[in-house]
């Protein structure tokens, strides 16, 4: 149709419909805002060990948005989930604990990550102190009983490096596949101190005590979020690391004690 017929079109619709176009000048009537699409299906998320409080709620939150939605949410070793999504994993997003074990994933499969929060180890020990752990040489002490993250996940590459910084040579007891395998210990009293991160000490609610680490050898980590490249409900996996990126992820990012980036 010609500019001249579509406009004749419009002036035939508004004389059917008994109305009358607005004089020059006039406030146009403003248009309906739009309502963002529903989304549904099932989005599968990987995610580190240590972010198993935050985005279990920040799912619950997004499901409540989108009854049609349903979120499941899988949490271990950040090396152990980008192995899996570089294996083909069914998955929508992958977030993980640190920048190397997101790159292991992204050059396999590409994508573009965003850190959406960041975090920092403390020295933990169950309640009461039974060790008299004080500092974080006392992790070389072979009569403490000592819990740390494996080297090749990210809470032990941080953990060596922190160690590293302050000169310890540390004597660690068991190697845990996670942050959490090694705040189970401290809670179960089969360990005297551990490093995690402060999140989890803050998680624990009381179950373990905490002791902060000299700025000097501190080495925050940062926890990039990802949409997997040809992810099966990517509209959804979209929605998720938005919601994280959001104010109510970063105030969800805040109370459980991360830093923002």
């Amino acid at each position: 149709m010609t500019r001249r017929g579509r406009a004749a079109a419009v002036g035939l619709a508004l004389v059917v419909a008994g109305c009358t176009a607005p004089a020059p000048g006039a406030p146009q009537p403003s248009a309906p805002a739009a309502t963002p699409a529903a989304l549904e299906g099932t989005l599968v998320v990987l995610a580190a060990a240590s972010l198993t409080d935050v985005l279990t709620d920040l799912a619950a939150e997004l499901e409540h948005e989108h009854p049609g939605l349903q979120v499941e949410t899988a949490f271990g070793a950040s090396s152990t989930l980008a192995a899996q999504v570089v294996a083909g994993a069914p998955a929508d997003v992958l977030v993980t604990a640190s920048r190397a074990t997101m790159t292991t994933a992204t050059d396999a499969v590409g994508g573009e990550p965003v850190v959406v929060a960041r975090n920092r180890l403390e020295l933990a020990v169950p309640v009461g102190n039974p060790g008299g752990v004080r500092s974080l040489a006392d992790l070389a002490d072979p009569d403490l009983t000592v819990a740390l993250c494996a080297p090749e996940v990210p809470c032990g590459a941080v953990g060596a490096q922190v160690l590293s910084a302050a000169g310890v040579q540390a004597a660690p007891d068991t190697l845990e596949r996670d942050v959490r395998g090694v705040l189970t210990r401290l809670r179960l009293d089969e360990a005297d101190a551990g490093l995690v991160y402060r999140t989890d000490i803050i998680a624990a609610a009381g179950d373990v005590e905490g002791i902060e680490l000299p700025d000097d050898v501190q080495v925050p980590t940062d926890h990039p979020a990802v949409v997997i490249p040809d992810a099966p409900h990517a509209e959804a996996a979209a929605a998720f690391v938005a919601l994280l990126r959001g104010p109510a992820g970063r105030g969800a990012f805040l109370d459980a004690g991360f830093e923002l980036p």
